[in-house]
């Protein structure tokens, strides 16, 4: 077995994480840690450590670097914080600095915000830009038994849906739209789709939940590649017009439901659940049995909602499907594990929805009225604050 190697003159090598690493820029000083440089990986300073660059030491033996330290200030705040503060630097010697140390992410960001400034959008902070999904049409999903809840009674035509619940019109996804060669069936408001147009979007922890009119696509954000695309979904017989995402990050207990998208048009929802390095599997397709105006996550449970009164929920835990009838909702609100709903009788009703799996047995959602109107005025409008803890 021959021994290692011992390291060579004014190579610096491996190293542990909280090493304190000496650089002199230009002339000044900087000390930082290994972990801080190296977190962006095959940037110029994992090389420099690693060895794959060689080095330069001065009296002092620490790394000297021959670039412009003024520059190299607000770089180095980027690695420790991850935020950008260009006070006092022009923006192009940054962003040509940032492509000589390699550091992807703040390359990203300064040619972001490049080309904001050369836009007339105004004062405006942006984030980021997601590009239309490199992939054909998607496959059509396989037609599957749906779950079937308690259908309406008494048959009672459907509501019409009020407008400030429909998906908003964000008009044509350009590139994309013109990729797609099938048409989709009309919506239910008759009105015919675009295959490409961009219909929803909803947020999650650093998950972001995109619909198209006849499948959805999930992005992930990780800290040093930016935002990559983990789950797209087969495609689907009826235009998407709700639209809820989850990515806890607990994990446990939860398993593989732990991250899930859902995705409803009518009275049909459909919950997948999602892996985080990319793919996902369908749990199952469930029915409200009235149109879902409201659809949406409170912890691992799913709700959907329709003002006609009716609430169905799914479990993660029990893998259970429930609906049940209350009275007409015209208003709700989350918080916690607490979910409030107004009613049109002037009645605010409370579902500890954490308690929802104690009480399988009994079919029941613990639904309780927690205040009413005493001139049963509806609540149209519910905001509902958990206070902190306290002694």
């Amino acid at each position: 077995m021959a021994a290692a190697a011992p390291a060579a003159e004014g190579f610096p090598g491996r190293g542990p994480p909280g090493e304190v690493i000496h650089l002199n820029v230009g002339g000044k000083r900087f000390s930082t840690s290994r972990q801080t440089l190296t977190w962006i990986p095959d940037s110029f300073f994992s090389s420099l450590l690693s060895g794959r660059i060689s080095t330069l030491k001065d009296e002092t033996g620490a790394i000297f670097i021959d670039r412009d330290p003024t520059v190299f200030a607000p770089i180095l705040n980027f690695l420790r914080t991850k935020e950008l503060d260009p006070r006092g630097v022009h923006g192009s010697s940054l962003l040509h600095e940032a492509q000589f140390y390699g550091l992807t992410p703040l390359v990203r960001r300064l040619q972001l915000r490049e080309e904001l400034d050369r836009s007339s959008c105004g004062n405006v902070l942006f984030n980021g830009y997601l590009p239309p999904p490199a992939i054909v049409f998607p496959m059509k999903r396989r037609n599957r038994h749906s779950l079937v809840g308690p259908q309406q009674a008494g048959g009672r035509p459907a509501p019409v849906r009020r407008s400030n619940t429909m998906p908003p019109n964000l008009g044509n996804a350009g590139l994309l739209g013109r990729m797609l060669d099938e048409k989709a069936p009309p919506s239910p408001s008759g009105l015919p789709e675009e295959p490409g147009m961009v219909r929803l979007v909803c947020g999650h922890h650093n998950w972001i939940a995109v619909a198209y009119t006849q499948f959805l696509v999930c992005y992930r954000l990780k800290e040093a590649s930016g935002w990559q695309l983990v789950f797209s979904s087969p495609r689907l017989d009826w235009p998407i017009e709700r639209l809820a995402l989850t990515a806890r990050v607990l994990g446990g207990a939860l398993g593989e439901h732990d991250k899930m998208v859902a995705a409803a048009t009518g009275s049909e929802i459909l919950l997948w659940a999602l892996q985080a390095e990319g793919g996902g599997s369908e749990i199952g397709v469930f029915h409200l049995g009235v149109p879902v105006e409201a659809l949406f996550f409170v912890g691992n449970q799913l709700i959907a909602t329709s003002h006609t009164g009716r609430i169905g929920v799914w479990n993660a835990v029990t893998k259970h499907w429930q609906v049940q009838e209350v009275q007409p909702i015209t208003s709700y609100d989350a918080a916690g594990s607490f979910l409030l709903l107004g009613c049109s009788n002037g009645s605010i009703y409370y579902v500890d929805v954490q308690k929802f799996p104690l009480r399988m047995k009994d079919n029941d959602l613990l639904v309780s009225e927690l205040y009413r109107d005493p001139a049963e005025d509806g609540v149209t409008a519910l905001s509902v604050y958990l206070t902190p803890k306290t002694s």
